[in-house]
């Protein structure tokens, strides 16, 4: 039992409403005396409750890509679907926010390693980083990168060195919180396009981390969403995640575009034939994956696609340029390759269609 003042103290600690003054800033930004910073009031009758959610700066339309499952190829099918985005007639103005602050990729898969940190406009927003036509902005763009351990390899080894994403952001979830919406809304996307007509982004695809947790749970209740993709892999473990997200986006009223499946299947290059490497074929009503799929509401057209196994997908990751941009007119091509591509190119125009139709509404 612990002493009656030694309690006190510990219970003030535990519960205290004050916070230190670097949770209000954590990315360091200078302060905008103009602009009201967002904020997350506690429900209650004096806040009223969570404010309204609002449009994005700069940004007409906003999609999430979530899996609630790590390991999935969720952030490769977001790189892959603002480059196809970006590449359909309309030659919309696409971006790119990674909100995966505790394991950030996007700068990679953009070819965007240790790059310098972004520069800042007049009123203190980012600026974000360009690659490949596409602006983008990662939480890894503003952190050193990780320094070499002293039990590390020799520079000699064929080991990559350090970058910045290998910097670990050891956050509690107020801080993360409040980098999430300085990511979010102290961001200028006008500032990245070069274009003089409509400043801004025709569309911005947000990369959102595994889980149900801080980051995703923040942009469901402020940012105005326009479509949500849900990315899995055909097997029943990575099901059981995603229908966790599914229940939370529908909880949160979020509009959901459908599922992709990465990597459904493999087409065998002698026979041409489709296998199920991982038993789920969600077009066999008999299989359990099918199953689950038809059982949390997203079976028949909101399947908005199967892509295949490709290698050079993730080879073009690995690279820095998207396999959208860079397998386009190749010599050569798989046929599971150019399928990928027709799906990823469908995937893109059903997001446009359906954004088209919310506007007319």
């Amino acid at each position: 039992m612990l002493p009656t003042q030694l309690w006190a103290n510990t219970r003030r600690s535990i519960f205290t409403a004050s916070l230190p003054k670097n949770h209000e800033n954590p990315l360091g930004l200078p302060l905008n005396n103009n602009r009201v910073p967002p904020q997350i009031p506690r429900r209650g009758p004096i806040s009223g409750g969570l404010p309204a959610k609002r449009k994005i700066p700069n940004v007409k339309h906003v999609v999430l890509v979530s899996s609630c499952k790590g390991g999935v190829g969720k952030s490769t099918v977001a790189t892959n679907l603002a480059v196809s985005l970006s590449l359909l007639p309309q030659r919309l103005r696409v971006g790119i926010l990674d909100l995966d602050v505790f394991g950030p990729s996007i700068p990679t898969l953009m070819g965007l390693k240790n790059v310098e940190e972004p520069g800042l406009t007049q009123a203190g927003a980012l600026i974000p980083i360009t690659n490949h036509g596409i602006p983008t902005m990662s939480m890894a763009y503003l952190l050193p990168p990780a320094s070499q351990p002293s039990s590390s390899p020799t520079p000699n080894s064929d080991s990559e060195p350090p970058t910045n994403e290998d910097t670990p952001v050891v956050w509690r979830g107020l801080m993360v919180q409040k980098a999430v919406q300085q990511l979010l809304f102290q961001t200028d996307w006008s500032a990245a396009i070069s274009q003089n007509t409509s400043p801004g982004l025709d569309i911005l695809v947000i990369d959102l981390p595994p889980g149900t947790g801080d980051i995703p749970l923040s942009v469901g209740q402020l940012v105005d969403v326009d479509s949500t993709i849900i990315i899995t892999t055909p097997d029943i473990l990575s099901l059981s995640d995603v229908r966790r997200g599914v229940a939370m986006f529908r909880k949160l009223e979020m509009p959901l575009t459908g599922l992709v499946i990465n990597n459904a299947y493999f087409i065998c290059p002698n026979c041409s034939e489709r296998h199920y490497l991982f038993g789920g074929n969600p077009n066999d009503e008999r299989n359990m994956f099918a199953k689950g799929v038809k059982a949390m509401g997203m079976g028949g057209d909101k399947i908005v696609g199967e892509l295949p196994l490709v290698v050079d997908v993730g080879r073009g990751g690995e690279k820095g340029v998207p396999y959208a941009l860079s397998g386009r007119g190749v010599l050569g091509e798989t046929d599971a390759g150019k399928i990928w591509q027709e799906v990823m190119k469908t995937i893109a125009e059903r997001i446009w269609g359906e954004l088209r139709a919310r506007t007319v509404k």
